[in-house]
């Protein structure tokens, strides 16, 4: 990031003010906190799966993995040179016949003898009998006659048996995303197979009679669905398996047709008509399937129509059609969920400190979460500067944000240089 630039003095439009409005009307509405809480309490842990160790990268490890062998699994040395006893070299320089060679792969084969010295290369088995390497550079051959002129300390350039692991150590955690380095772990210890949590399968539904698919070219009262790609995206970003349930128009049974095709999910997530204008059809089409409603509407800004429940044991999780609010409902509530049914902590986003970069005005009752970029003031410090306009339909400010800038209900104003919390959008969040 590049140094901050003096922090600007223009104001951000987010909402209008609501500073007498009391603190009591929080009641009404959900908190983002509660909201999480409640999605992750009916949430179930994945079941685990054995899986071939090339094919576990990313995935969560799902039980302790320990070493079935030791590494190494004898004593060998770390360097090129020449294996000794050390009642043989108190006195320098000295002479001793070599009388093998130990290299990786293949071992001497016999134990040292008073005066006698073994050939050793990086990797090699040490000699029974043997406590010190003369590297090679501290002596000279002549035939079997070796001259040393200087000696390591005792075990200085042997690696004891199991000095990476012993055979039983926990080489791999569970809980833990295995990474490449995990996965040369588990071959070295022995293992070809590790245990896994099973990916969640997550069908995305997508509804509205303005939506035409990705590629197609939408006509006068249409626009692009770009919901259930973005969050598809972020689904397998997230270490779960997206299931595209397409596009339901605006009618109760259409929609209801497509939740029917759910098959073996483990959560439905849908977009669109969750709202209470007369083309919001959502609850009313999963109401017809039986669904149980938990909660619906939060206090925050963007996502306040969000919605979960259950369809039978089917967890189902309805968020705004504005692709800002459906994406920053994924980051703060799917996401969680995901991460809940992988064993995964901690759950919630974490938030850290910034300097904010502009002035905002007071904050309603909603929490409100504001798209910003950031830099980094001369000491490094990062700097939210807040994009002007937070409109929830504006995807391309979503897209080139840094961050967003968490404000809790009834912020007081703030001025540039204040200290605000944000959640950055990158490597942290999954690669959202």
């Amino acid at each position: 990031m590049n140094q901050a630039m003096p922090l600007p003095k223009t104001a951000v439009t987010t909402a209008p003010s609501r500073a007498a409005e009391a603190p009591a009307n929080t009641s009404k509405l959900l908190s983002v906190q509660e909201a999480q809480s409640r999605i992750m309490a009916q949430l179930c842990l994945m079941p685990a799966a054995d899986i071939a160790i090339q094919h576990a990268m990313g995935r969560v490890c799902a039980d302790n993995v320990l070493a079935k062998i030791s590494h190494p699994p004898v004593p060998v040395s770390a360097m090129d040179g020449y294996a000794c006893r050390s009642a043989d070299v108190g006195t320098l320089p000295v002479r001793l016949r070599r009388i093998g060679t130990s290299r990786a792969g293949e071992h001497f084969d016999g134990e040292l003898t008073a005066g006698a010295c073994v050939r050793i290369f990086t990797g090699g088995a040490v000699p029974e009998g043997a406590d010190v390497i003369a590297i090679q550079e501290d002596t000279t051959a002549t035939g079997d006659e070796i001259e040393i002129r200087e000696v390591a300390k005792v075990g200085q350039y042997i690696r004891r048996a199991g000095l990476d692991f012993a055979a039983g150590q926990i080489c791999v955690e569970k809980g833990r995303v295995l990474t490449a380095r995990d996965i040369g772990l588990l071959a070295a210890s022995g293992h070809m197979r590790v245990p896994v949590r099973r990916q969640p399968r997550i069908a995305i539904l997508s509804t509205g009679d303005e939506l035409v698919a990705p590629g197609i070219v939408p006509g006068p009262d249409q626009i692009v669905s770009s919901n259930g790609a973005a969050i598809a995206a972020a689904v397998a970003g997230w270490g779960a398996v997206p299931i595209d349930l397409g596009i339901a128009p605006d009618r109760i049974e259409a929609i209801a047709a497509a939740v029917g095709q759910t098959g073996d999910a483990d959560m439905l997530v849908t977009t669109g008509g969750a709202s209470v204008g007369d083309h919001d059809l959502v609850q009313g089409s999963l109401t017809q399937r039986g669904f149980v409603s938990d909660f619906w509407r939060i206090a925050m800004r963007p996502g306040k129509p969000l919605m979960f429940g259950r369809l039978g044991d089917l967890p189902v999780l309805t968020m705004p059609g504005n692709p800002v609010s459906a994406l920053v409902c994924a980051l703060l509530f799917l996401r969680p969920a995901l991460r809940t049914m992988l064993g995964l902590a901690p759950a919630v986003p974490a938030f850290e400190k910034a300097l904010l970069g502009a002035a905002m005005p007071e904050n309603d009752r909603r929490e409100d979460y504001v798209r910003a970029t950031l830099d980094t003031t001369g000491g490094g410090e990062p700097v939210a500067h807040p994009f002007p306009t937070q409109d929830s339909a504006m995807l391309m400010t979503l897209a080139k944000a840094d961050a967003l800038i968490r404000r809790v209900p009834f912020a007081k104003p703030t001025q540039p240089g204040d200290e605000v919390e944000i959640i950055r959008l990158d490597a942290a969040a999954g690669g959202f």
